[in-house]
């Protein structure tokens, strides 16, 4: 059974890897085995989302925002009609 493990996540385990005295190294199949599962515990207890699904959010809160924008001048140029049609109505004194 092959493990499939973010490549980034290899990229650290091997930088954590090259960083161990040379006495370690030996080790260095058993360790990164055991770190590898350590950091994927450790990882997959965080609430992470993936860069992908960051992104998405992010467009979804730009257009929400924008949405946003456009509604509140909406609101505004309907607020300045009331008070114009208001006034108009006063009679004058």
């Amino acid at each position: 059974m092959q493990n499939k493990t973010n490549p980034n996540l290899d990229d650290m385990v091997n930088r954590l890897l090259d960083s161990l005295p040379a006495g370690l190294r030996d080790l260095k199949q058993d360790t990164a085995r055991n770190l590898r599962a350590a950091l994927h515990t450790t990882l997959s207890k965080m609430d992470l989302v993936t860069r992908e699904e960051f992104d998405i959010q992010q467009g979804v809160l730009a257009r929400t925002r924008a949405k946003l924008e456009t509604l509140q001048k909406q609101v505004a140029e309907l607020e300045k009609e009331l008070r114009v049609t208001r006034d108009e109505g006063q009679p004058k004194g």
